[in-house]
């Protein structure tokens, strides 16, 4: 599955092993879109052009009762699943924001009120104060890198993603405009 939808450069591999086991895990019974697509693959390896290689899988995959209706209809059944995976992604990364960056954030927030206080008594709290300074120091650290390491999972998984969509989409393209 990796082979026909993950083989553009730039992908992120997690996410296309994410992505196509959903896809494997929601294949319908029989011969559909994802096996047409298989097809399409192994016709391209053969340097044949686009429409012959779509009217030729189409041709072998007819004689097993596939139809354009069916092709088209289980290409929609994947593009659900992929935006079932996507809302669900969304939510994950939604709850590791809230938990790795607005929790810091919150933490941030406190020892600074806290410092404001300790002002008034400098004199006797001095080390205390650089102590909630250092944790602050740290917190935005972490906070950075928790938001950087989310962004590049967000970039990663929205650019693989995109590929898979934009690639069904031709298909569903190329099948309207061929078959």
């Amino acid at each position: 599955m990796k082979t026909i939808f993950g083989k553009d450069h730039g992908l992120d591999q997690k996410s296309v092993d994410f992505l196509t086991k959903a896809l494997e895990k929601s294949n319908l019974p029989g011969f559909d879109y994802l096996e047409f697509k298989q097809s399409l693959e192994a016709l391209s390896e053969l340097n044949m052009d686009e429409e012959t290689a779509y009217k030729s899988a189409y041709a072998t995959a007819s004689t097993v009762g596939l139809t354009k209706t069916k092709l088209l209809e289980t290409a929609g059944h994947y593009n659900k699943v992929l935006a079932n995976e996507k809302a669900q992604f969304d939510s994950a990364l939604q709850k590791q924001i809230e938990q790795k960056v607005a929790g810091k954030e919150g933490e941030v927030t406190k020892l600074r009120d806290q410092i404001v206080k300790h002002e008034e008594k400098i004199v006797q709290l001095q080390g205390q104060i650089a102590k909630f300074q250092k944790t602050i120091d740290g917190a935005d650290a972490q906070i950075d890198a928790a938001k950087k390491k989310i962004e590049a999972t967000r970039e990663g998984f929205e650019h693989t993603h995109q590929s898979i969509l934009n690639q069904i989409k031709k298909d569903i393209e190329n099948i309207k405009k061929y078959l």
